[in-house]
This record gives C-alpha cells, sequence and structure tokens, in this order.
C-alpha cells in the first residue's frame, strides 16, 4: 500500500534547537531525538553506512543518484514504509552546500498532492560544527517513470493522467515563483495508484535571479539553457515536461544528444532553425554563430 497518511500533527512539531544550547537534536520533523548513540542505530546498504534514529528499522535498498542513496524504513510510530535519502558529502562545497539546503528549504515549503511531501530530517552528528551528513525522510511511492518505461508502455489514457499531474504539480510549483530546472522522468515518482509526485529541488530556483547554463539533464533541457540564456523563465519546465510527454508516447527519448551541440542539433532538426529574433536574445556569440552557420532546417 502507498503511504498517505501524514503523522500525527503533535509529532511533526519542527525542531530545530533546545533550550539547553550544549544539546543538539537530530530532528526537525516528528518527535525530537537528542543525538546520543543509544538514541541511534547503525545499518550497513550497499557499502553505505546509515546511522539512523532508532525509529527507523527495517532498511532496504531502494536508489541512488548522484547526490545521494535512497533506502525504506519502516517507522516504529505506525509501522509505515518511508523513504530515506542520505546525502553524498552534502557540505563538501558551497555548491553541494547550497543544493541541500535549497532542496530542505523548498520541500519544507512546498505542501501539494503532487510535489514530494517531507515527513522529517535528521543527523546523527553531535553538534552544529561538526555536521557532515544529512538524512531527508520522505513519502514513499515506489516507483518512477524512468524505471516504469524500462518495463511497460503506457496507454493513452495512463499517460495523460500522469501528464496531467506533472502539469498540476507544475503549476503549483509555478505559482510560488520556483523553476524546477530538473525535470526528467527519474524526478517523476509514481505509485501503483498512477498517483504522481514531483521529485529532487536540489536544483530549483526563484524565477526573478539570474540563472546558470548548467542545470537539467541535457536530453531534457530546454534551448534557452544550452545558449547560457541568464534570464530564462519557468518556460523552461515546459519544455522538459513536453520532452517527457513525447518519452511517453513514443517509448523512447526525444533529444538523446550526445553533448550539447549534437542536442542543438537534434532539436532544430525537429523544431526548424530559429529565426533571427530569436538568434538576437542569445548571449553567447559562439552559439549565435553556430546557429546561424549550420544550414536551415525547416520544422517537421
Amino acid at each position: 500500500m502507498p503511504i498517505s497518511a501524514k503523522f500525527p500533527d503533535e509529532e511533526r512539531t519542527r525542531h530545530a534547537s533546545a533550550n539547553n544550547s550544549n544539546v543538539f537534536f537530530a530532528h526537525f520533523g516528528p518527535a525530537p531525538v537528542e543525538v546520543t548513540p543509544e538514541n541511534f542505530h547503525q545499518v550497513e546498504l550497499n557499502k553505505t553506512l546509515w546511522v539512523i534514529p532508532n525509529c527507523y528499522g527495517k532498511l532496504l535498498p531502494l536508489g541512488e543518484g548522484a547526490y545521494g542513496v535512497v533506502c525504506t524504513a519502516e517507522y516504529a510510530l505506525n509501522t509505515e514504509r518511508v523513504a530515506i535519502k542520505k546525502f553524498f558529502r552534502p557540505f563538501q562545497s558551497t555548491i553541494h552546500a547550497k543544493r541541500t539546503y535549497r532542496e530542505l528549504k523548498l520541500l519544507r515549503t512546498l505542501s501539494h498532492d503532487n510535489v514530494l511531501e517531507m515527513i522529517d530530517v535528521f543527523t546523527p552528528d553531535q553538534s552544529a560544527l561538526s555536521l557532515n551528513h544529512v538524512y531527508f525522510v520522505s513519502v514513499l511511492m515506489g516507483s518512477d517513470l524512468q524505471n516504469i518505461l524500462k518495463i511497460q508502455r503506457l496507454t493513452d489514457e495512463q499517460i495523460q493522467l500522469l501528464i496531467y499531474q506533472v502539469l498540476r504539480g507544475l503549476k503549483y510549483i509555478h505559482s510560488a515563483g520556483i523553476i524546477h530546472r530538473d525535470l526528467k522522468p527519474s524526478n517523476i515518482a509514481v505509485n501503483e495508484k498512477c498517483e504522481v509526485k514531483i521529485l529532487d529541488f536540489g536544483l530549483a530556483r526563484q524565477a526573478d535571479v539570474e540563472m546558470t547554463g548548467y542545470v537539467a539533464t541535457r536530453w531534457y533541457r530546454a534551448p534557452e539553457i544550452m545558449l547560457n540564456w541568464m534570464h530564462y523563465t519557468q518556460t523552461v519546465d515546459v519544455w522538459s515536461v513536453g520532452c517527457i510527454l513525447g518519452e511517453l508516447v513514443s517509448g523512447r527519448a526525444m533529444f538523446p544528444g550526445d553533448d550539447h551541440i549534437d542536442q542543438l542539433t537534434r532539436i532544430m532538426t525537429s523544431c526548424g532553425t530559429p529565426n533571427e529574433d530569436f538568434c538576437a536574445k542569445i548571449q553567447s556569440e559562439e552559439a549565435r554563430n553556430y546557429i546561424r552557420n549550420r544550414p536551415f532546417s525547416p520544422p517537421r
């Protein structure tokens, strides 16, 4: 059964610190746990050491990404299974620290049926000065679009339902002034009821700040990101959803580029060469010259 029940409100009280400044608490979600050896236990899964509160047990490996590894666990107070994400070296650099903080802030702020719900955050480290490990606990969904596409083709009705929910969640995210910037099949969680939640806000940014070009998995990346527009908008997420929709319908990635140039070439072959007004908005002279010197391609 998918997890849909929320923990009791009294257990979800935020506890960022204690009255005693010499005591550091692990939890920001359910009831706080003082960081002492007797309140935590260690489990090794796939050569990764997990140090977690005693209220989480029966761990099973779930998956691994570029920034962390995920397992499932049973929450002792209600026996529901949850997902726990352990970040890889979350504070090894300014970029990693910002990514971790960004995801924490957004997941604790956003609240929508189609956005991943954070249940808990904890660390086994005993002080803020020694903080090197961060764990996020969230609702367990079971699978994602990437894994589903590997094993089955979806019906038109299933595709409509999935994309509707993605767009519904995306509308909510955009209404908060946030650009996700990394929408792809592996970041769209799905359970057996065909319910969808958008994951991974580590690259999300406010829409009114200057952007960087190196975001989003290349195959789902909007042209304006690759062309180094510094003030692109929420439409980059809509492009990504379009790429996901095309993949769901056709069963293959729409623009599986080997590099940035190949990616742009594939896009222009399908969508046509941009006009001069579009090229004038591109900040990169190298990108402008590449498009202008390339043979004209009409839209297919």
